[in-house]
């Protein structure tokens, strides 16, 4: 490792920074940052100063551009670094002249004692200590996958998520923790790179995440955008790196790094690597390296709670901010978890998305780190760096990439970009995740015992967790968003169809079906062109489409009778929407034939045969004039893969109608009593797009029996 003076190509060793910082010696040098060690003069404490030098190298316009930049990345990790004590903490920011050049901006971080889990990965492996079981993997990267929770909870994304950015204080066999460093420098350094001209015809340019550690999406960008859900990819590798004591991808140059990434043939899990693990840790690690960025957990929240449920830990708790994410840029965040389980119970297939964002590939540079930080062997220690790590961020010239790897340098001609990695098939989901029960009254919640509880067939396991209800831009019974909390909980992937509600009915332990509707006010004309929809009237020929005409205590006691109960309101808009603010369970994208059963050409044909009015909601046929066998419709699952959950027909829930409050609530079940109860989903006529956001409500009377409201049981 660089130290003394001999790394000092800045020549700042002597220098006292801000009348404040005396500069004293290099710890860490890459080819975009140095990390000094300096000491605050008034503290009389150390403090690691991060000089970003690449900025020396631009035009006075483009630097100050970058340092704008710079200036708000360094205000976002001030911000984190405040709410959490694993994300390193900012202590300060400003510019120095370097080289004759005024201007570059530098960081002051907090000095750590300790080394990077790169290094402690490496040092336990030379000595031949046993590898960690899952439970004790999740325990020591557990601080760092909730401040990446936190950071994508602000909307903010790493991007070069690796163990060399993880630094572990303390004993790792022992009591220790970990902290992440480098948030918002990967953007810096991706602007920077975008600023300077594309790889192949400016060198000396530096790569804006690691290879060993890349998602698909990084090394093509026909894979999709990048955003938190790389970060879940990269999280994941580390953890089946921590399990294994091996790198998860394949590769010793930038093209086998690409191709490991992305081959849909052998994905990088832990059984993949030999480790034997549980099939809910398996499952949950596999969803987190699936090449599409779309059917990955979508946050580190998605992705940790998961992964904790898996290990028979409590979910997080107590995050310190509750604000709600920015958008994402560029659009949907589709086929995301909360903190949940794998989507599909009992071995069926996770439902395919389509990729994020495309557009044209590029070929970043090569860094595989192999280093505590640049230039340093991975078993040194060092009384370090806070330093958002500097990471070994390596030049490229002449079109070749060049690296150093943990078995020596490497080298790859590169003549063109990185062709597209082939997409890949959803993997199968092995035996759900198991959500936990309370733990009994007065258990210290740190250590207590967590019962596993598995979701019966049929059911798909919802995460506990937190998420904005309602919506500010709908409709005034939508309004206001408001925080809801909730534990975990079953709910059908499907609607309740005919031949399941028949069987219950048919033991005599539920009330027969209704074959004709009945609400206030009917008329004649509605019932001839409706009763022949109550599809118990037919119960062969239509066995899987949803029970309809059946009112709210018929929809309640079947439930009761399968040892459940109608969902909650917030429950079920839960499990339509997630977490991440979507406007439809499955992303952003407008309704659309493949999406539902709501209302295409031919149902406004069947309105005009039989004289009822019917609006399209879109100009297609989506095969269905009425009801549809329920999971007819796939690609319109929510993230947690419940499917229908919008359209075929409205949904009974537990809950009597009232209006929103803006404080936040657990579990909330609506008010003690009411006139209506509340229905969800829209139906197989809906004729507007907004009818069918998970956040829409409407209300109708418990006694109503209609064609178009069926339900789902909850646990």
């Amino acid at each position: 490792m660089a130290t003394g003076a001999s790394g000092d190509t800045l020549k700042l060793i002597g220098r006292t920074i801000a009348g404040k910082y005396a500069v004293e010696s290099v710890v860490g040098e890459g080819g975009f940052a140095t990390v000094y060690r300096a000491t605050h003069l008034i503290w009389k404490r150390p403090v690691a100063l991060k000089v970003f030098k690449a900025l020396t190298d631009f035009s006075d316009q483009d630097r100050q551009k970058l340092l704008d930049e710079f200036i708000q990345e360094g205000a976002l990790l001030a911000d984190l670094s405040a709410r959490t004590a694993a994300i390193v903490q900012a202590r300060d920011i400003g510019t120095l002249e370097v080289e004759g050049k005024p201007g570059i901006p530098y960081m002051v971080l907090e000095w750590l004692e300790g080394e990077t889990l790169e290094a402690t990965l490496a040092n336990e492996k030379a000595r031949g200590l046993p590898l960690r079981s899952a439970a004790e993997a999740v325990h020591l990267l557990d601080p760092a996958g909730e401040a990446l929770a936190l950071a994508h909870r602000k909307g903010i994304a790493h991007r070069d998520i690796k163990p060399g950015n993880i630094f572990v204080l303390g004993d790792a066999r022992g009591e220790a923790t970990v902290k992440l460093l480098d948030f918002g420098i990967a953007k810096v350094v991706s602007d920077a790179q975008k600023m300077a001209g594309s790889f192949t015809k400016t060198a000396g340019q530096v790569t804006s995440f690691t290879p060993a550690y890349g998602a698909p999406e990084q090394f093509s960008r026909a894979q999709g955008s990048t955003g938190p859900w790389t970060d879940v990819f990269a999280m994941a590798l580390i953890v089946v790196e921590v399990l294994t004591g091996r790198e998860a991808l394949e590769g010793d140059d930038f093209l086998q790094l690409a191709v490991s990434s992305g081959n849909a043939e052998r994905r990088p899990t832990p059984r993949a690597l030999g480790a034997t693990v549980s099939d809910p840790v398996e499952a949950v690690l596999a969803k987190a390296v699936s090449v599409k960025p779309a059917d990955r957990w979508q946050t580190g929240a998605d992705f940790w709670n998961a992964l904790r449920l898996a290990v028979a830990m409590a979910p997080m708790r107590g995050m310190t901010d509750t604000s709600p994410s920015p958008a994402v840029p560029g659009g949907s965040v589709p086929g995301a978890q909360l903190a949940g389980a794998p989507p599909i119970a009992s071995g069926a297939t996770v439902p395919q998305f389509e990729a994020l964002h495309t557009g044209p590939a590029t070929a970043p540079s090569v860094s595989r780190s192999a280093t505590s930080i640049d230039g340093a062997p991975a078993s040194s220690k060092a009384g370090l760096f806070a330093a958002l790590g500097v990471g070994a961020l390596v030049a490229v010239a002449g079109g070749a990439y060049v690296f150093g790897s943990r078995g020596g340098a490497a080298s790859a001609s590169v003549a063109s970009a990185v062709p597209t990695v082939p997409p890949t098939v959803p993997p199968t989901v092995p035996p759900t995740v198991p959500p936990t029960v309370p733990v009994a009254s007065g258990a210290p919640s740190a250590s207590a015992v967590i019962v596993p509880m598995t979701c019966p067939d049929g059911m798909i396991p919802i995460p506990g967790g937190s998420f904005f209800m309602g919506s500010d831009e709908g409709l005034p019974f939508e309004k206001p968003a408001h925080q809801v909390s909730l534990q975990p909980f079953c709910i059908d992937r499907f609607e309740v169809a005919v031949e399941r509600y028949r069987a219950c009915s048919e033991s005599g332990r539920c009330k027969r079906a209704g074959t004709t509707n009945d609400w206030a006010n009917i008329t004649d004309k509605e019932r001839k062109a409706f009763d022949p929809l109550c599809n118990v009237r037919d119960p062969d020929a239509r066995a899987r489409h949803p029970i309809n005409c059946v009112d709210w205590e018929m929809a309640d006691k079947f439930c009761r009778e399968q040892g459940g109960r109608l969902p909650t309101e917030a429950e079920w808009e839960f499990a339509a929407r997630g977490p991440d603010g979507r406007k439809y369970p499955w992303g952003d994208d407008d309704p659309a034939a493949g999406h539902l059963n709501a209302c295409g050409k031919e149902c406004v044909a069947w309105g005009l045969k039989n004289g009822i009015e019917e609006k399209g909601m879109y100009d297609a046929d989506d095969g269905f004039p009425n009801t549809a066998p329920v999971g007819s419709f796939p690609k319109g699952a929510s993230r947690y893969g419940v499917e229908d959950v919008v359209g075929n027909v409205w949904e009974w829930t537990a809950d009597w109608y009232g209006d929103y409050g803006k404080d936040e609530q657990t579990a909330p079940k609506g008010p003690a009593s009411g006139d209506e109860k509340v229905i969800r989903g829209g139906a197989w006529n809906g004729s507007y797009a907004s009818w069918v956001r998970p956040t829409f409500r409407y209300k109708d009377a418990p006694t109503k029996r209609g064609y178009g409201i069926g339900f789902r049981c909850a646990k």
